[in-house]
C-alpha cells in the first residue's frame, strides 16, 4: 500500500495506512473484506447494504476493493472506494496499469488524495478481457513498479 503526499488539498479526514493498523496490533489477527465492483446498479445498492453489514459483524481493520479487468470497472471502482471511506472503512483500493492512461491514473489518484484514501494496491492488472498478453497503453505504465514510483 503507498501513502499519499499529503497535499493540504484534501478535503476530507485522511484514512490511516494500514501497514500502521497491523503495527499496532502486535501480532494479532484481524479481518480484512475485499468487494468487487458489481455489474448493475441494483447489485452496487446490495453492495452497499452488505458493506455495512459487514462492517458491524466483521469490524475488518480495513477493506479492498478490486479495480476491474482491464480497467473496466475504473470509475465504480474509485467510486466505492470513496463511499467506503466515507461510511468509516478504511479504504485500500486496488489500481491497475491495463488500459490506463497516465491521465487517467493521475485524476484517480488526486480523487483518492482529495476523498481521504491513502491506501493504494498498486498492480500491473490482467490482460483485457479477450486478450492473451498483456501490452502497456500508449502513455501508459509498463509495470507495477513504474506506477508504485509514480504514486
Amino acid at each position: 500500500a503507498a501513502e499519499g503526499s499529503g497535499s493540504t488539498t484534501a478535503t476530507t479526514m485522511a484514512d490511516p495506512r494500514i501497514i500502521d493498523l497491523i503495527d499496532a496490533r502486535e501480532g494479532k489477527s484481524f479481518t480484512s473484506l475485499e468487494f468487487f465492483p458489481p455489474r448493475t446498479q441494483e447489485g452496487v445498492k446490495n453492495l452497499y447494504a452488505r458493506m455495512d453489514r459487514m462492517k458491524v459483524t466483521t469490524k475488518p481493520l480495513f477493506t479492498d476493493i478490486t479495480w476491474g479487468a482491464g480497467g473496466s470497472t475504473a470509475d465504480l471502482s474509485l467510486d466505492l472506494a470513496l463511499h467506503m471511506h466515507q461510511t468509516g472503512h478504511v479504504a485500500n483500493m486496488h489500481l491497475t496499469c491495463t488500459n490506463m492512461d497516465v491521465s487517467i491514473i493521475r485524476d484517480a489518484l488526486q480523487k483518492c488524495l482529495d476523498g481521504g484514501i491513502r491506501n493504494i494496491v498498486a498492480l500491473r492488472g490482467d490482460p483485457p478481457e479477450g486478450q492473451s498478453e498483456w501490452t502497456a497503453t500508449d502513455g501508459g505504465f509498463t509495470c507495477a513498479l513504474d506506477l508504485v514510483k509514480y504514486i
